[in-house]
């Protein structure tokens, strides 16, 4: 493999300003604890794609740390360049022995570029719809149309990077499946879910087959009106203010429903929530509110755990499972999701290799770095190809729409999955 030898190298250009005061300044004990020592890079899906040092976690803390002693200027363009490709999967935090905190130093410092330079207009534009109710219900109601008359479909032939999104979008339709009611069991704790955005614009039944299975598992739900997207893609974007804004909205609509956990079935949302402590430290009226909110999130597979869970009735199906990023790497769990698709009898689970690896969704990524986002999925497949199941299991949004429209367009005939999905399948051929 061909890479560079040192990171960040620049020639031209008058040495920038120490960042004082920004928020990757104040960060500064996290670039400290890297000691160069490479573990990453094996880590990391854009150093393998791109075969460039300053495309991995070491290049990257390297350039940030320039950026904070004064050595590079912030409107360097290779300082939003070689930012802007991370994907944020945080793998590169599971390979560091020296506990680097990748996630948040990333997150810093594009919030730190932002005040420089703006995002792109496509992920503005995005941003503003996600944080806006009225917008953002519209756009996914058009969405669903394109999806459900069959024009995303045909869009989706276009040549890339345009069809790609509309590809994403047909891959969220479902074969219609009748619903069923669970059976009454010893209710083991008031839950409250998280609606999510995209979660349910598109993926509405997913929702419904959510509290099915929370139900069939003693789970009782409670309301949460009020609650707004969890702002993921805000924070990872550089667009921290918007982050904290949405968190207090969800941490009050969740705290008025009085449920023992906050619930997602989304791997990127979960781990959001789960960092909304961190996220509003430095607030002295929702710091204490929002440490006490994170400790009550769940990510849906980690509570069946939890509950065992239920076995159901046998799906007799060849399935491979791909790990979420920030399910594997951000919230840690790894072995849950693995405990939902084991109690589904009758799956022939083929392990699928680098299944911790990126799939190259990562929130907008896919939409702002095409290029970058195509070569790494394009490993993904690969893998995906060599278990031969038809079947892929992965929770969350992102993965399901980006994995899923590669294997639409790759005219596979395999389909994106959410593990509760095949649960609750196996529930209801239980209750028929």
């Amino acid at each position: 493999m061909s890479a560079s030898a040192s990171p960040i190298t620049h020639a031209a250009g008058a040495p920038g300003c120490p960042a004082d005061a920004t928020p990757l300044e104040r960060a500064r004990i996290g670039l400290d604890a890297c000691v160069h020592c490479g573990f990453c890079l094996q880590a990391c899906p854009t150093y393998l794609a791109m075969e460039d040092e300053n495309d991995s976690p070491r290049g990257r803390l390297v350039l940030m740390r320039a950026v904070v002693d004064g050595r590079v200027a912030l409107d360097d363009p290779d300082v939003a360049t070689h930012l802007s490709r991370c994907l944020g999967c945080r793998a590169c935090e599971s390979a560091c022995p020296s506990g680097v905190p990748y996630g948040h130093l990333i997150e810093q410092a594009r919030e730190t570029l932002a005040a420089q330079r703006p995002l792109p207009l496509v992920a503005r534009f995005i941003l503003w719809v996600f944080a806006r109710p009225v917008a953002l219900r519209t756009a996914l109601w058009f969405g669903r149309m394109a999806r459900d008359t069959g024009i995303a479909a045909e869009l989706s032939r276009l040549p890339d990077p345009l069809g790609f999104p509309f590809a994403m979008l047909a891959s969220t339709r479902r074969d219609a499946t009748p619903a069923w009611t669970p059976r009454p069991v010893p209710v083991r704790a008031p839950v409250a879910t998280l609606d999510g955005c995209v979660m349910e614009g598109l993926f509405a039944d997913v929702n419904r087959a959510t509290e099915r299975v929370l139900a069939a598992n003693g789970f009782s739900p409670c309301a949460a009106p009020g609650q707004e997207c969890c702002g993921a893609l805000h924070v990872h974007a550089g667009d921290a203010a918007t982050a904290r804004s949405l968190a207090r909205r969800n941490i009050a609509a969740f705290e008025a429903s009085n449920a023992t956990f906050v619930v997602s079935n989304s791997a990127g949302c979960g781990a959001m929530m789960k960092d909304y402590g961190q996220l509003l430290a430095g607030d002295a009226e929702w710091s204490a509110r929002a440490a006490t909110f994170s400790a009550r999130v769940r990510d849906v597979s980690e509570l069946l755990a939890v509950a065992g869970p239920r076995q159901g009735a046998p799906v007799p199906q060849r399935i491979t499972y791909d790990a979420p990023c920030h399910l594997e790497h951000a919230q840690k769990l790894s072995a849950p999701p693995l405990a939902v698709l084991a109690a589904i009898p009758g799956l022939d689970h083929v392990l699928l290799e680098d299944r911790d690896q990126c799939c190259g969704s990562a929130g907008i990524f896919n939409l702002i770095e095409p290029v970058v986002s195509q070569r790494v999925l394009a490993a993904k497949l690969a893998r995906i190809a060599d278990t031969e199941a038809p079947v892929v299991a992965t929770g969350n949004p992102g993965c399901l729409m980006h994995i899923g429209a590669g294997l639409l367009l790759g005219a596979s005939g395999a389909v994106a999955r959410h593990p509760v999905e095949l649960l609750d399948e196996s529930y209801a051929r239980a209750e028929r």
